[in-house]
């Protein structure tokens, strides 16, 4: 990855009781509008298909800000995944969960993950790319690993909690959790449209998406339970 492409990915706050000058205000304002208009035309086309010159458009900037800023077509690839996982990083920070209720938490993160997915399909369709690809941009992120550990630690808690209420089983992994969690959520969603064609079923329609997600809380119960 480009020297510009580690500079923004890895860009640093104004410092506490500062307030960002002008210029600086402007320069977050560009990052910002490029990395959404980039999102968006990432997600139409993939990496491959994306071009420099439609995202400038779109985001109403210039080509030569893009390499300002992010240094290569790969290095801007790379901020859009590392943006997609922050902000799904940020959205599961913000749930409240009571870990003093583990079956009840257990199942909201259930749901979160499920209403996270459906609700911000950009995050399927980049991942199923970057996923094409064999993760080989995403392996140059200096920033994708930190991101999932919150997830993990949130499961560690919860299943602690229910271990030590004798409502959950020992031994579980949480990685092992969130990965049923996460697969089982995220393969309805990333492929219903062709599933309905081979099932003979319209699985997008709202019942059928319904009864899927409380097949995955059920499923994910009584894998924890003793």
């Amino acid at each position: 990855m480009s020297t510009a492409a580690t500079r923004t990915t890895t860009r640093k706050p104004a410092a506490p009781g500062r307030k960002p000058g002008v210029r600086e205000l402007a320069a977050q304002e560009t990052q910002e509008s490029i990395l959404r208009a980039a999102t968006r035309i990432f997600a139409k086309h993939g990496f491959s298909g994306g071009r420099i010159d439609q995202i400038s458009k779109a985001a109403k900037s210039h080509d030569r800000m893009i390499y300002y800023y992010f240094g290569s077509k790969e290095g801007l690839y790379i901020a859009v995944l590392e943006d997609l996982y922050r902000r799904f990083n940020d959205a599961e920070a913000g749930l409240k969960l009571n870990v003093d209720q583990p079956e009840e938490a257990l199942v909201a993160v259930v749901s979160f993950i499920w209403d996270y997915y459906h609700r911000n399909p950009d995050f399927i369709t980049l991942l199923n790319d970057e996923n094409l690809h064999r993760g080989k941009h995403i392996s140059k992120s200096l920033r994708a690993r930190e991101y999932s550990s919150p997830a993990i630690q949130i499961l560690e808690s919860v299943l602690a909690s229910g271990v030590q209420q004798k409502v959950f089983r020992s031994g579980l992994s949480a990685r092992d959790v969130y990965l049923m969690i996460a697969g089982l959520n995220y393969f309805y969603l990333s492929n219903r449209y062709t599933l309905s064609a081979f099932l003979g079923e319209k699985l997008e329609q709202h019942d059928a998406m319904a009864h899927w997600q409380q097949f995955v809380i059920d499923t994910v119960l009584r894998t924890v339970k003793p």
